[in-house]
């Protein structure tokens, strides 16, 4: 029964540990480097791509937001990809000042197709020398073309912002996601930015120069498109570089039903590409994509954080009742609470850079809970497709 109990402990903690290593390596990486210095020759041209599926009730704030950054008016266009709409969002980003490419395809439906073809329309334009990418529903800071101006005249090809939570007190779920999302793409693209690793792509505020997307063209069609294209230019030899002092904020839904829908598109997308892409990942990393490649299959290995935090708890409940039993078996026990405080110290690095304050920290008492809804929402299906998630007001 002993011999048991400590396979189930070695199952149990093998993927503990090494989630936990992971993410404690990234934190204690997560320190801000210095911004590069914004470029100021301003010569570069910029496609801001926006696409939007029945956007009508944000598409105008967006399209104000970004016609005002800072960046000479002649080098930069707002393109509003209005695909498969059946409201008044193209009419509405025409009036607002933005470029309007309409796109109707009852088969080839998904973001992934609709940036396909917005890369495409500005490829064949020949008018700007890189694409950023920008959800609908999105709040930019002003630096944006700027930040990515200069690290496109340093070399880069791809870059992501930071992506944040604009509505962030709209409910405890928000201040979660803040959280969350401060930990996902801050702690750990801080980390691997200093490594120089990809940071991947996160769907929402990043650039890709067309002479990369000529190299590696983009054909992300997933429900998971961002990572999987980030993939796809890992396995070419090429990282992303984070730009940390770019902010960019979507509006995270809050209510249940929403958040929902919401979990399930993010989370199956990115559970599909773990069964397809994880062993071709592997094997470029010992090819020519090396330790970018290999840091992208563990980014793609690590779990969603409910689930790292789910495998470490029963870790450690089984462990402390072995440890009972067995006082020899302490062993095991002392492993969990390893584990247990790093992933703390990840977590609270993520509240920290989130600047949620105390009333977030309370929040995080819920997580045992927001744990649980999650496992059980993960085991329901949900079918391919555009599906849009209901905005709500600021």
């Amino acid at each position: 029964m002993m011999l048991v109990t400590e396979l189930i402990l070695l199952v149990l903690a093998v993927p503990a540990l090494a989630f936990s290593l992971y993410l404690l390596v990234l934190t204690l990486l997560s320190r801000a480097e210095r911004a590069i210095t914004p470029d100021t020759k301003r010569r570069l041209r910029f496609d801001v791509i926006v696409p939007a599926h029945n956007e009508q009730a944000a598409i105008e704030t967006v399209v104000g937001n970004l016609s005002v950054l800072d960046w000479p008016q002649e080098g930069f266009r707002i393109l509003v990809v209005a695909d498969n709409c059946t409201d008044a969002t193209a009419a509405l980003a025409r009036a607002a000042g933005a470029h309007v490419l309409v796109r109707h395809d009852e088969e080839k439906r998904g973001k992934g197709y609709a940036l396909e073809y917005a890369f495409a329309e500005s490829r064949q334009q020949g008018w700007a020398d890189a694409v950023v990418v920008v959800d609908a529903d999105t709040q930019v800071s002003g630096n944006m073309l700027a930040a990515f101006a200069a690290r496109i005249e340093n070399g880069a090809k791809v870059i992501q912002a930071h992506y944040g939570v604009a509505n962030v007190h709209a409910s405890w779920r928000t201040r979660l996601m803040a959280i969350a999302l401060a930990a996902f793409h801050q702690v750990r693209s801080r980390g691997r930015e200093r490594l120089k690793l990809s940071c991947g792509l996160r769907g929402n505020g990043w650039c890709v120069t067309h002479a990369l997307l000529r190299e590696v063209p983009y054909r992300a069609y997933s429900l998971a498109e961002d990572i999987e294209y980030g993939i796809d230019l890992g396995m070419a030899g090429y990282r992303v570089e984070y730009a940390d002092e770019v902010q960019v904020a979507g509006m995270m839904v809050s209510g249940e039903q929403a958040s929902r829908s919401q979990r399930q598109r993010w989370e199956g997308g990115r559970w599909e590409l773990l069964r397809s892409r994880i062993l071709p990942l592997l094997r470029a990393g010992v090819g020519r994509g090396g330790k970018v490649c290999l840091d992208l299959a563990m980014d793609l290995i690590v779990p969603p954080l409910s689930y790292v935090f789910l495998n470490i708890v029963i870790f450690v409940l089984l462990a402390s009742l072995v440890a009972i039993i067995e006082h020899s078996a302490t062993g095991w026990l002392f492993m969990g609470l390893f584990c247990m405080t790093t992933l703390m110290m990840y977590v609270l690095r993520g509240w920290q850079l989130s600047g949620v304050g105390m009333r977030g920290l309370l929040d995080l008492l819920r997580a045992p809970f927001f744990v649980l809804w999650k496992v059980l929402l993960m085991l329901r299906r949900r079918g391919p497709g555009w599906i849009r998630t209901e905005r709500e007001p600021s």
